[in-house]
């Protein structure tokens, strides 16, 4: 009867102190050594996908366009990293059954649109303009289709894929008095 009460209770703690620190951190459970977990690679790239460029989406806020000063004008065509990300993602597969391959990229990009709208409230940010930049982009490549199995063939395509990217920001509007235009001037480029 005192067995069957120790075994009891040993199992209570057991389980209590694998319900707080976890399976992983309770050598007795896996082994002193080190047990690897096998990742796919594609794991880290799409984390890299999902967090890293959460922030190059939003629509920058840019200084105001003084009077008497030039009109400012789109200098800034999406990069090679955007145009890639916009187009369809190659098919993942299975190693040595069915792998997907793009080589060779050749890029043109065409600046469709490039106005600014009339001065307009905006929540968030105040009275602001609205200066449109629309791009048309051509993405040329190789693509490569290989399987090795059960019969190996490599097929060879020249693809084309055109995306149209929108890299639209804002100027902020200064109000029709000199002391408005003075505090803007002195918050973006430090003097007046």
């Amino acid at each position: 009867m005192a067995s069957w009460w120790k075994r009891c209770l040993i199992v209570m703690f057991m389980g209590a102190w694998v319900g707080v620190v976890g399976c992983g951190h309770f050598p007795l459970l896996i082994g002193s050594a080190p047990v690897p977990i096998p990742v796919p690679p594609w794991v880290s790239e799409r984390m890299e996908e999902k967090y890293a460029h959460r922030l190059k989406e939003r629509t920058p806020i840019m200084p105001p366009i003084l009077p008497g000063s030039q009109l400012p004008t789109c200098e800034d065509p999406p990069s090679e990293e955007e145009m890639i990300r916009a187009i369809s993602r190659p098919i993942r597969g299975v190693p040595y059954i069915y792998q997907e391959f793009r080589d060779n990229y050749t890029f043109v990009v065409e600046k469709i649109v490039d106005q600014i709208d009339p001065p307009t409230y905006i929540p968030l940010v105040g009275p602001a303009q609205v200066h449109h930049c629309h791009y048309k982009c051509t993405v040329f490549y190789t693509q490569r289709i290989r399987c090795d199995y059960p019969f190996p063939f490599t097929v060879v395509n020249e693809r084309r894929e055109e995306v149209y990217i929108d890299k639209d920001h804002i100027h902020l509007v200064a109000g029709p008095d000199e002391k408005s235009l003075k505090s803007i001037s002195q918050d973006f480029f430090g003097r007046w």
